[in-house]
């Protein structure tokens, strides 16, 4: 089986099947949820990862609902699908501001093939939350925001590390997207399971497009630093 093989597998595979979630939250699975998610993220991982070289993983928070949530692919929206990775799309088009702080960072990288032969993009949740605000709208919710959910899904997530390593991840290194909650956890998980040699965070794309954008191209160099020691 090929990098791509492996990933469309674990993909079709991944279900929530864990203690009940703390009332309000809803677990996203667009593998089962979209009706095209699949579709797209296998068309996708064919054309980046058919092969068998062994990739470095970096890992966000878990999908978002105009995302991954939507193509099944981490940090790629309908529009970046279509402009940067040339996959046909039909659907609505989504924007998510941390696709389009990726896209900019591989570009500035050398181009989607050159990063995705030595990158892997996924979560340290690879399935999604979501919350109703006070208005009765859907919004994300990441598994970190309360004790109680992050706790219920510690173990779900700890075997999908595992699960994910054995797809020919490198263990040396793993990279992080962000360096607060996300950074903690991880490294709470590493040093009780020694997944990873090392771990190195990166601030978080969202956060960089939502507080950080004039010094966007500083973060991307520091992106960069960062994946050129692999």
């Amino acid at each position: 089986m090929t990098f791509a093989d492996k990933v469309i597998a674990f993909n079709q595979q991944l279900e929530y099947t864990g203690p009940p979630l703390p009332n309000g939250i809803r677990i996203m699975n667009p593998y089962r949820e979209e009706e095209d998610a699949m579709i797209i993220s296998s068309q996708f991982y064919r054309k980046y990862y058919n092969d068998n070289n062994q990739r470095y993983i970096i890992l966000g928070i878990n999908p978002g609902r105009f995302g991954g949530g939507v193509t099944g692919i981490p940090f790629t929206d309908p529009k970046r699908l279509i402009t940067e990775c040339g996959i046909a799309y039909d659907g609505k088009l989504l924007h998510e501001p941390s696709s389009v702080y990726v896209y900019e960072m591989i570009n500035a990288y050398g181009g989607v093939e050159a990063f995705y032969s030595k990158l892997y993009i996924n979560s340290l949740c690879p399935l999604g939350f979501t919350t109703m605000d006070n208005k009765g709208k859907e919004k994300n919710y990441n598994y970190y925001d309360s004790k109680e959910l992050c706790s219920t899904v510690t173990p779900f997530i700890t075997d999908n590390i595992k699960t994910q390593i054995g797809l020919g991840v490198a263990t040396d290194v793993c990279f992080c997207f962000g360096t607060g909650q996300n950074e903690k956890f991880i490294r709470k998980l590493n040093d009780e399971h020694g997944f990873f040699n090392k771990i190195v965070a990166l601030e978080h794309p969202r956060f960089i497009m939502q507080y950080k954008s004039k010094s966007k191209q500083a973060y991307i160099d520091k992106y960069l630093e960062a994946f050129s020691e692999i």
